[in-house]
């Protein structure tokens, strides 16, 4: 029972990654900010950093 929980929350922490990650990839590309999207490629911070770019240092439009 407990194993089958901790794959669960596994798997959902990966699919939350991927959509912030995603959604933050795709912003810094399009506003041309190379150090972002690398940074953002390269640590996993369960969507903690692509969270805080999408609303904090994202030039231009805020917000998803």
């Amino acid at each position: 029972m407990m194993e089958s929980t901790f794959v669960a929350l596994v798997l959902i922490a990966i699919v939350w990654e991927l959509i912030w990650k995603g959604i933050a990839l795709w912003k810094a590309a399009r506003n041309d900010q190379r150090y972002w999207f690398v940074g953002l490629l390269v640590l996993n911070t369960l969507g903690i950093l692509p969270i805080l770019y999408i609303y904090v240092f994202q030039k231009g439009r805020k917000g998803i």
